[in-house]
């Protein structure tokens, strides 16, 4: 299946640059590029990409904004969104993730990692650079301790409690099955059952109530 993304970068080096590498693979095809964030919400919105790949700092409408606009809690059928840029401080990530972003990246990340996102994103993971993802989490998890974090809606079985430690740890779905020794498609129960219990939209939320409740850190 190829995955259709949206690139949405001001520079337009940078723009070009980034769908150039997309498109060099097999099975992601960039369907449309955008200037600015008003823009991307506009053709992400009429098109329906597999994931956008935003930019933060961008005009008329930065990326958080764009994000959203088009993965925020109140979007029915949200897009998965990419935030890639020059800036890795606290707020930018955690505003990016807290407005529904599955993946964070800096412009310095290697292509493998940039592809690793799109593939990601697309099949519902998440995936953050490495070198943001532990002080990401710890400033995501200080931040929401301000208010106690939610109570599951039931008590988690100890093979949930296993998979939340994995993904916590930025495992993959296939990385987490090899070390638990269970499938792909158990791991994917396991995750969709965590999600309903914590009342979380994605991975993301999963990881941040790990660390809000002292589970990881």
């Amino acid at each position: 299946m190829t995955i259709r993304v949206l690139v949405a970068d001001d520079q337009d080096l940078v723009r070009t640059g980034l769908a150039m590498i997309l498109n060099a693979q097999q099975n992601i095809e960039v369907v449309a590029e955008a200037a600015n964030g008003a823009e991307a919400v506009e053709l992400a919105q009429r098109l329906r990409p597999d994931v956008c790949l935003l930019d933060i700092g961008m005009p008329k409408m930065d990326g958080i904004e764009a994000t959203e606009a088009l993965a925020g809690p109140e979007v029915k059928e949200p897009i998965p969104i990419v935030i890639i840029t020059t800036f890795d401080r606290d707020e930018y990530v955690y505003g990016a993730l807290k407005a529904g972003a599955r993946g964070f990246l800096l412009k310095d990340a290697d292509q493998d990692l940039l592809v690793q996102a799109v593939h990601a994103a697309a099949s519902g993971e998440a995936l953050v650079a490495p070198n943001i993802t532990a002080r990401l989490l710890q400033t995501f998890a200080s931040i929401e301790r301000r208010t106690a974090p939610p109570q599951p809606i039931e008590p988690l079985t100890e093979r949930e409690e296993e998979v939340l430690a994995t993904v916590a740890r930025g495992k993959t779905n296939a990385e987490i099955a090899e070390e638990l020794f269970i499938s792909n498609s158990t791991v994917k129960t396991h995750l969709a059952r965590l999600m309903t219990k914590l009342q979380a939209r994605n991975r993301v939320e999963i990881v941040i109530w790990a660390y809000e409740t002292g589970r990881v850190g």
